[in-house]
């Protein structure tokens, strides 16, 4: 897969896009805007700053590919200490 496949394509799990991410060198990549994020584990709010973030209450990971980084929708969650 090409850096910008995952532009037109949509990951069926979180990890996926996590790994997707991590793949891309973006992990620890500022957002270019960050977003507002409710985990989906423990329901505590959060902004997300960067491509791959964890939830600061439980740890759950989360991440969203660039093209996509604009819309906190698009934000998938990966699980606990993924």
């Amino acid at each position: 897969m090409g850096v910008h496949d995952g532009c037109s394509g949509s990951f069926e799990t979180g990890q996926a896009t996590v790994d997707k991410v991590r793949a891309m060198g973006f992990a620890e990549q500022f957002l270019p805007v960050p977003l507002e994020v409710t985990c989906s584990e423990c329901g505590s709010t959060f902004q997300m700053e960067t491509f791959e973030y964890h939830c600061p209450e439980c740890k759950t990971v989360y991440g969203v590919v660039p093209c996509h980084a604009f819309d906190p929708a698009n934000v998938a969650s990966a699980g606990k200490n993924y």
